[in-house]
């Protein structure tokens, strides 16, 4: 009798789990395929933009109505400013991809800066009408390349996900077409560098070049990269640690890590800068059980983490759950003003607090000391400037990067609209209008509903 209830007991169990196991596996494939979609999506997205964009650059050369130009160029900043978006979603941050986001910043730019001037009284000059027909031309051999990646990746069925962890393991992948494919449009951007845009975004671009200037200490060797690395994990001898130095063509000088741990059976990935050993990123690659911790728990053990490891003090702005991880972004501060460009954006798992991920490249290179400039115009004038419909439950002082990627000083008001929330942030100059947000509602759990 024993013996018979002890089999009914196992086989309850053996069941019981790999029931489990099995609602585990559905859940981590749904997630997978919902990632997969994502990427297809955005990918799908950038070739359309920029078949719309070579297009639309094609009509403005066509175009001798001043009335019809200044919108077909407004247009155009509003396809480069959707391509550049389309890119960011894509897993090509470890790729080199620089060449072609300068192309489409620097296009952006351009179109915005003739547009909005009077084209009346200062129409299009010859050179801009040559920059154009060249912009064409690029924008031309951009398109042919993505379609052909296009292409080749529907013909093969190859998926983006295969592509993002290939990339994170600095490793290629059996079939690269795709990380060939973007290799090869970064190539057919550099045609562009030599284009003259005009004295006004020239200087904006030499403003505004990415890199790590501001960055303080020697450089370190790959030995001392793998003891910033313990220290920062804060690991065991037993851990496995393999580096290696960024290649030729990398966007930054730095470390790729590769750190086992054999206690907790999970993989993380790190960069370090090559001068001051500062980390850019950490991504850990481990399944996450379901969510133990609140949110205000998450936020608590990401705001722990960064007082560990940031010199400076940083405010938390944001936070978003996906399934069972939470992500928080922080900002840099200087006399009470929100500097949102240095910010860092952390990753903590639900069902026990780990740091999942941690992204401080934008922090290291906006991060510096600066003259804020003293307001002209009141927060009261300000808010005049605002919807009577709009109403107020933040008010800031900020410095955030506008449309066309200059850094301004503005109140930032947070509020809401009917049901809705935004963040709108108005020059304390004037009162005009750089930036308009809308707040990402919380994901609703609809397993509750």
């Amino acid at each position: 009798m024993i013996r018979t209830v002890t089999i009914v007991i196992l086989a309850i169990t053996t069941l019981g789990l790999g029931y489990f196991a099995y609602n585990e596996h559905q859940e981590k494939k749904a997630i997978a395929i919902q990632s997969e979609n994502n990427y297809q999506r955005a990918f799908h997205e950038l070739n359309y933009n920029m078949d719309a964009l070579h297009d639309k650059i094609g009509e403005t050369l066509a175009m001798n109505s001043k009335k019809q130009l200044s919108p077909a160029l407004v247009h155009v900043w509003r396809l480069t400013s959707e391509a550049h978006n389309n890119v960011g979603q894509l897993p090509l941050a470890l790729l080199p991809f620089n060449k072609t986001e300068a192309f489409l910043n620097d296009i952006g730019e351009f179109s915005y800066r003739v547009s909005v001037r009077d084209l009346e009284k200062k129409p299009l000059t010859s050179k801009e009408h040559q920059t154009l027909s060249k912009l064409y031309h690029n924008a031309e051999n951009i398109q042919n390349e993505l379609r052909r990646t296009e292409a080749i990746a529907a013909k093969k069925k190859l998926k983006w996900s295969d592509v993002q962890v290939a990339l994170a393991k600095k490793d290629q992948p059996s079939d690269n077409t795709i990380i060939d494919g973007f290799k090869t449009v970064d190539k057919s951007s550099e045609g562009y560098s030599d284009t003259d845009f005009g004295p006004e975004v020239t200087s904006i671009n030499n403003a505004s070049k990415r890199s790590f200037r501001h960055l303080k200490g020697k450089e370190i060797s790959k030995q001392e990269a793998i003891a910033r690395a313990v220290t920062f994990f804060q690991l065991k001898k037993n851990v496995k640690i393999s580096v290696k130095a960024s290649g030729k063509g990398s966007v930054y000088k730095a470390y790729s890590l590769t750190i086992y741990n054999p206690d907790t059976k999970a993989t993380t990935y790190m960069d370090v800068t090559k001068k001051g050993g500062y980390p850019l990123w950490v991504l850990q690659d481990r399944s996450v059980a379901k969510a133990k911790l609140s949110l205000n728990d998450a936020e608590k053990e990401a705001a722990q983490f960064l007082k560990k490891h940031m010199k400076q003090k940083l405010l938390p702005v944001s936070s978003q759950q996906y399934d069972n991880i939470a992500v928080f972004t922080f900002v840099g501060q200087q006399k009470g003003v929100r500097i949102y460009p240095e910010h860092v954006t952390v990753k903590v798992a639900l069902d026990n607090g780990d740091i999942m991920g941690y992204q401080g490249t934008d922090f290291l290179v906006a991060h510096h000391h600066r003259n804020i400039p003293k307001e002209k115009i009141s927060e009261a004038q300000a808010r005049k400037k605002l919807s009577k419909k709009f109403h107020v439950k933040e008010t800031h002082r900020a410095i955030v990067i506008n449309d066309i990627k200059q850094e301004v000083s503005c109140y930032e008001f947070i509020g809401t609209l009917g049901q809705e929330t935004y963040v709108i942030y108005l020059s304390t100059e004037d009162g005009s209008e750089e930036l308009v947000k809308k707040l990402k509602e919380s994901e609703p759990n609809y397993e509750a509903l």
